[in-house]
């Protein structure tokens, strides 16, 4: 499936029309781009399902959330896509992001809920080098590139800040992302590139599903 490049005309004239009334007039090409998007995100479910575990894909609505926002414009001028892998036993997801300029795929933990990151840590604080030995791979890193992610200014309460794996316990966040430019979005190639880059984090949300699926002792939760 190749993604046309009329994906970001529309986004950058979206951007500079944002209102209901352009909208609604240009609807027509956009649900004709956001067809293409689905077959995009299906196919790459297929793909992904023949070495990992993924239960759904979604497009996220064009619609933005207005209520707490000082942005009133009400559409968003990008595609978001999500793979979800089968929970519990399977955790993390994927998110491919599509916009003028600000392309990215992304992987990990990036909004864990706070016993998923109590356990995290706690796993960091007594051994952190099978984690770090696969981030670290070169075979990853030069796919994948550094762990990113929002963390603490210091240690989380009750942990020493001066604990050898602190710049992993401090994190709040567990991510990795690839930026892609918009021809490579819309190459013949690309759909391969993220299926190859999925195989690649594969160690990594395997890792981490082991980790949140069993308790401090190596039990399973399941």
């Amino acid at each position: 499936m190749i993604l046309s490049n009329k994906i970001f005309s529309f986004f950058k004239k979206l951007k500079f029309n944002n209102q209901r009334d352009w909208f609604i007039d240009n609807k027509p090409a956009f649900k004709l781009y956001e067809a293409q998007v689905k077959v995009f995100g299906e196919e790459l479910k297929n793909r992904l399902n023949k070495f990992d575990n993924i239960d759904r894909f979604k497009v996220f609505r064009i619609y933005r959330d207005v209520r707490f926002s000082k942005d009133k414009t009400p559409f968003k001028t990008h595609f978001g896509l999500t793979w979800h892998r089968s929970k519990p036993q399977y955790r993390g997801g994927y998110y491919l992001h599509i916009s003028p300029g600000n392309n990215f795929l992304a992987c990990g933990f990036w909004d864990p809920n706070p016993d998923d990151l109590k356990r995290i840590r706690q796993e960091f604080m007594y051994e952190a080098q099978e984690f770090k030995t696969i981030i670290n791979a070169p075979e990853f890193n030069s796919v994948w590139g550094s762990l990113k992610g929002n963390e603490l200014k210091t240690a989380p309460r009750g942990i020493d800040k001066n604990h050898l794996e602190i710049d992993l316990i401090r994190k709040k966040q567990y991510i990795f992302s690839i930026s892609y430019s918009n021809k490579e979005v819309c190459g013949e190639d690309f759909i391969d590139k993220v299926e190859d880059a999925l195989k690649q984090v594969r160690p990594f949300v395997d890792y981490m599903s082991e980790v949140l699926t069993t308790d401090e002792n190596g039990q399973s939760l399941l």
